[in-house]
């Protein structure tokens, strides 16, 4: 998909700094987008090579008026209008089954999970619906519809994810703003292999293809595409 053009718009791209961020931010310039990012911890910042369309703006997504500062750095151009959203920051949790677990887990894993991306793409939409339309996408997870043990909370704030992109996909159709999200089994993360040094890597789904689906998804090339919850698995299907 390297053709993929995104013209000269501006993205804001939350959780850009990660593992898979860093990829899909550095996709993102490459197609010619100007992307705003969010960063929260100094030493994920310095991840990122500076860019002269690249936007770094220290913020906690948790809060309110921060996410409202983040989305005025985003729509401060008027040459470089707001044309879409993604919504990576997220969090894990497992380990334990859920009478074990105490309920402030569940809490943590739906803020991280949706909470953020509702308050971000919350924040986005009136641009969105003043420029005629854009594109948001979402992360969730394959494992929402095929659970495991010990990730409850995970899980339920996964699936909340997907549900939020249906619905959001239905609302705003009449504004042309897209929204779609994606559902990854295992991502080739350094913190992944870390957590999992033993692990056959070789089917895991890699940043640079989820990055190339996510250029497409907020491309032109993508405007019949909505509601959609695309699985990206890597090479097989038994995640």
């Amino acid at each position: 998909m390297s053709e993929l053009s995104l013209g000269s718009g501006s993205v804001v791209v939350t959780g850009g700094t990660g593992g898979l961020g860093t990829a899909v931010t550095e996709r993102l310039l490459a197609s010619g987008a100007r992307v705003v990012v969010p960063w929260y911890d100094e030493a994920e910042a310095d991840r990122l090579t500076p860019h002269p369309d690249l936007v770094l703006v220290k913020a906690d997504l948790s809060d309110e008026n921060d996410v409202e500062r983040v989305l005025g750095l985003a729509t401060a151009d008027e040459s470089r209008p707001l044309t879409g959203l993604v919504n990576l920051v997220g969090g894990f949790h497992s380990g334990s089954r859920v009478h074990e677990t105490p309920v402030e887990v569940l809490d943590a894993q739906l803020s991280l999970n949706l909470r953020i991306a509702y308050l971000v793409t919350q924040a986005a939409l009136p641009e969105l619906i003043r420029r005629g339309g854009g594109s948001v996408v979402c992360i969730g997870s394959a494992a929402a519809t095929r659970p495991f043990p010990g990730a409850a909370g995970y899980l339920a704030s996964k699936a909340a994810v997907a549900a939020l992109v249906q619905s959001m996909a239905v609302e705003y159709a009449p504004d042309a703003i897209r929204v779609n999200g994606l559902v990854p089994s295992m991502i080739d993360t350094p913190a992944n292999r870390s957590a999992m040094p033993n692990a056959d890597t070789s089917s895991w789904a890699r940043p640079a293809d989820i990055a190339d689906v996510i250029t497409f998804l907020l491309s032109d090339a993508s405007r019949s595409v909505t509601g959609a919850l695309i699985p990206v698995t890597g090479t097989t299907s038994d995640h």
